[in-house]
């Protein structure tokens, strides 16, 4: 089975390295490359969805990155102890006719012994923003390690 460290039990440190390499793959907005994060059997609830498995999770994230369009995320770790983290997170994303939005959420995930997610549970809110109020400016992809985060952003 492949490893995907850090590995629990998680550390203060490890776990921050663990949200943060979250992070980043979300903000690959590749599905295939994110579900590797993931157990072939894991389970999900997102908002009021309910997804079994990689494969679900491939189609999820296929559906989300298509209609999210210039995606970018920030996650923050807020707790954390043996196996599990739970974090907060804002993302911004505009639709085809160019409105913007900024989704904030938690989510509480589950790890097994090879550092990969068996259950994420993600409450989510949406609120409409104008393209003037965003606060993620970088370009797609990695957010830079000099980018503010959300507590600093007062999110």
């Amino acid at each position: 089975m492949t490893s995907r460290p850090p590995l629990p039990p998680f550390t203060q440190e490890t776990a921050v390295q663990k949200v943060r390499l979250a992070e980043d793959g979300w903000n690959t907005r590749d599905p295939e490359k994110v579900s590797l994060a993931y157990t072939v059997n894991s389970h999900w609830r997102n908002r009021a969805e309910f997804l079994n498995g990689r494969e679900q999770i491939v189609a999820f994230l296929s559906r989300k990155w298509t209609r999210e369009l210039d995606y970018r995320l920030i996650k923050e770790l807020w707790a954390f102890h043996g196996n599990r983290i739970a974090v907060r997170f804002a993302y911004e994303y505009h639709d085809d006719s160019g409105n913007w939005f900024r989704a904030y959420g938690n989510e509480n995930w589950e790890f097994n012994e090879q550092g990969l997610m068996y259950a994420r549970h993600a409450s989510i809110n949406e609120l409409a923003i104008r393209e003037a109020d965003r606060k993620f400016h970088w370009a797609l992809g990695r957010r830079p390690d000099e980018h503010l985060g959300l507590s600093a952003l007062d999110l």
